[in-house]
């Protein structure tokens, strides 16, 4: 049997490696996306304070601190039994819009637009921004620019710095909005808006007007039928910062809906030798290997979980590219994963519309934003990070110091997905052998859809480092294996 290893993998949060088995007759047997990086942040939270967590865990990404922090910052709203004020509600989900902005733009411009802008076999040195530069031109580089920095921005204003936040606090919020920040913040969001549309335009031009583009797209190969989870408002909207988690099935019917607190009633999470990722499966359904289908409880989270699994979006303009995109491709739910890239560019726009709905409303600039806290206890915080469903999950002493906390990031959601999501584009273009770089990326095309941050992603389940050493002698045979639990 031949292998052969992607590593590292490419254009993505964190470290990884694919590793494909070719049978004899050189098709794909199987294939494994591995992790070996490890973070420790549930485990080294123990016995700290449990108001810092909104900062030691925005530390876990530099590309995702905002989704960590309000995690976080929610997790001890209930932790300390107190509901915030209005007012502290909307600036959180306001600096959750920027946030949503930069990522979405910087995901589309930088990491996976590039293997459709530029083209998915073309060579690797073209497969990057400077490629898209190259492509679209030098003031499509500046736009992209500049709004990565309007968003970064909004959440240099609202959350005092424009990467780690630090505004987040059990009960609201430490800083208002005076009157010169809303102007500005209105200018900027009205840019990203028009940005917004004018990506969803290129995407139109480049992409979904190349036939061989969408026919890759509806491809076998990268198609998944799993659950979908997501987010949703009152009328099964889609919202970012707050709601019920929704979980619908392979033809888009509601499997569940139900409150963050409750997600271990309905998720339970696995853990598998060859990875440092945990891999989630709903309770009612069950773990039935990596597989797909209604009986296998393995689900997709992020844009196009989160649209699959709602009914619409919550703004105007938002909705009607909702529509378009599953009147385009054959109804919902939306089953191929490179589907990605387009419901994460409708939910930048639905992020440019929000902000603006946000930053008008009259009591934006209210100076109650914040309520006192009560006794310390158990805490769980929900929100949808740019990658997914991100649970975090505390439970305080008497004290309020931390004496266990365990996190569920949007990729580790995703873990099973991705990984059969790899797996099956492997097994889909590569035949008898026949292997180059473009083939190789298509390969990499499959969890690139995702923006997984793997770095978010990797921990053990006890907090440990298992590790197993095998030794081969000179004729490659195994010769001894040390493991340590």
């Amino acid at each position: 049997m031949k292998t052969i290893t992607i590593d590292p993998i490419t254009r993505l949060e964190g470290h990884g490696k694919i590793t494909i088995f070719l049978n004899e007759q050189g098709d794909v047997e199987n294939a494994y996306l591995q992790i070996p990086e490890l973070r420790g942040f549930e485990k080294f939270s123990e016995g700290r304070r449990a108001e810092d967590m909104p900062q030691i865990t925005s530390r876990i990404c530099g590309v995702c601190p905002v989704a960590h922090h309000f995690a976080a910052t929610k997790a001890l709203d209930a932790a300390f039994h107190v509901d915030p004020p209005a007012n502290a509600k909307k600036l959180r989900e306001l600096l959750y819009c920027g946030y949503i902005i930069y990522d979405h733009i910087l995901h589309f411009y930088f990491l996976g637009g590039p293997d459709f802008v530029v083209g998915p076999e073309a060579p690797a040195a073209k497969r990057n921004i400077l490629g898209v530069i190259e492509k679209t031109g030098v003031d499509v580089a500046k736009d992209v620019i500049k709004h990565r920095a309007y968003g970064q921005r909004i959440t240099a204003i609202l959350g005092g710095k424009a990467t780690h936040p630090v505004c987040g606090l059990p009960g609201g919020v430490s800083k208002g909005l005076s009157k010169d920040e809303v102007k500005e913040i209105k200018d900027m969001v009205a840019s990203c808006n028009t940005f917004a549309k004018f990506t969803l335009n290129l995407f139109d031009d480049i992409v979904l007007k190349n036939k061989a583009y969408v026919d890759m797209i509806r491809s076998d190969p990268y198609i998944l039928k799993t659950y979908n989870m997501g987010l949703v408002d009152k009328h099964n909207k889609v919202n970012f910062y707050d709601g019920l988690i929704r979980v619908t099935d392979q033809e888009g019917n509601q499997l569940e809906k139900f409150e963050g607190k409750d997600y271990t009633k309905h998720i339970a999470e696995r853990v598998e030798e060859w990875s440092y990722m945990k891999y989630p499966y709903l309770k009612s359904i069950g773990w039935q290997g990596l597989s797909d289908g209604k009986k296998s409880g393995i689900y997709r989270v992020g844009p196009l979980g989160r649209l699959n699994a709602s009914d619409g979006m919550a703004t105007p303009q938002a909705e009607k590219e909702y529509k378009r995109m599953f009147d385009t491709l054959g109804g919902k739910p939306v089953n191929s994963t490179l589907a990605f890239h387009w419901a994460r560019l409708i939910e930048l726009l639905y992020a440019t519309e929000r902000a603006k709905e946000l930053i008008e409303d009259a009591d934006i600039t209210s100076t109650h934003i914040r309520n006192p806290v009560g006794t310390p206890g158990e805490g769980i915080g929900v929100v949808e990070a740019a990658r997914g469903t991100l649970i975090h999950h505390y439970h305080l002493d008497k004290n309020g110091l931390i004496v266990k906390a365990n996190m569920i990031v949007a990729t580790t959601n995703n873990a099973g997905a991705i990984t059969m999501s790899v797996r099956d584009a492997a097994k889909g273009v590569i035949k008898k052998g026949q292997v180059n770089d473009g083939l190789l990326n298509k390969v990499e095309m499959a969890f690139r859809a995702y923006d997984p941050c793997f770095g978010c992603a990797t921990h053990t389940l006890p907090g440990g480092l298992p590790m197993t050493v095998n030794i081969y002698n000179h004729q490659k045979k195994l010769y001894r294996t040390f493991s340590q639990p």
